[in-house]
């Protein structure tokens, strides 16, 4: 069982979470008021190791079977739209529940991050809007493509020099004289 528990340390240590001990004390009624909202819903949100490895491991499996799901139902815009954008949603969960919430809206609020992730999820909101409401086969699959392209962008701000380098790549392929 000790080596387990130094297996889950490991793998948390990782994945970016802090190491807690198990005989945390609670905080205070008077530091709880005065600490911001970010701070009260990752405190609600606290789970244990396991617990999170659960929720990560439930919600990236409904999000493998929303792709799958999504490729089935490619030929119908509106349906493959709406599976994308669901599977899109739960790996930000599955995300969320791996690192918390708190570290997870903070990774998307960093200032080099921030405008992809204002286009990302702009995104699904636009494809869920054409495939919802509007029921265009065209816009929607318009938007399913800006969401996809969102979501590489937004994959490739975390890997250190990819989103130059991926810039530098297409200018120089998109840069030929005809």
């Amino acid at each position: 069982m000790e080596k387990m528990n130094q297996a889950m340390e490991k793998m948390k240590i990782l994945v970016g979470m802090e190491v807690e001990e198990d005989h945390e004390e609670q905080p205070s009624a008077s530091s709880r008021d005065s600490s911001s909202l970010i701070d009260d819903f990752n405190r609600n949100c606290a789970l244990s190791s396991k617990q999170r490895l659960y929720g990560f491991a439930i919600c990236f499996v409904s999000g493998l079977s929303c792709t799958f799901l999504s490729m089935l139902f490619f030929f119908h815009p509106i349906k493959f739209g709406v599976t994308f954008t669901f599977d899109n949603l739960l790996a930000l969960g599955s995300t969320a529940f791996l690192i918390g919430p708190k570290r997870q809206v903070t990774m998307m609020l960093d200032p080099v991050l921030i405008y992809v992730t204002a286009l990302y999820l702009a995104s699904i909101i636009i494809a869920l809007f054409c495939a919802v409401y509007v029921h265009s086969k065209i816009l929607t699959l318009f938007a399913v493509i800006l969401e996809f392209g969102a979501l590489f962008w937004y994959n490739l701000s975390y890997v250190p020099f990819a989103r130059s380098m991926v810039s530098k790549i297409m200018v120089g392929c998109l840069d030929t004289e005809f």
